[in-house]
């Protein structure tokens, strides 16, 4: 398993992950309650979509932290190891899922 391709793979997506974070800042502002700026209907659409770039966000938070802890396993050396039994997590799940921690028979004992 070439861990330097894992890592520049994980960075790359990180890169892009920080780029749109710092796209879709304004999306996550607080709508403005200026009744003259915006009609109700208007202000309630810019709600909804207010609130979706909030998850959105998130989502996108949750793994940027993914991927800071696979890299720092790169660096220890433990990336690819399940985190529940100890053994090589399929070469081909981790290239699915990159910040993957968990084995298939792991993550599926854990969800039954």
């Amino acid at each position: 398993m070439n861990h330097e391709a894992f890592r520049e793979l994980l960075l790359a997506r990180q890169a892009a992950l920080q780029d749109q974070h710092r796209d879709a800042a304004d999306n996550r502002a607080p709508v403005a309650l200026d009744q003259q700026s915006l009609g109700r209907l208007s202000r309630m659409d810019a709600m909804q979509q207010q609130a979706m770039a909030v998850a959105t966000n998130a989502r996108r938070l949750h793994e940027m932290r993914a991927i800071k802890a696979a890299l720092i396993r790169i660096e220890k050396g433990d990336f690819g190891v399940c985190d529940e039994c100890g053994e090589q997590i399929a070469e081909q799940r981790l290239r699915l899922y990159p910040t993957i921690t968990l084995c298939i028979a792991c993550a599926e004992a854990l969800e039954a």
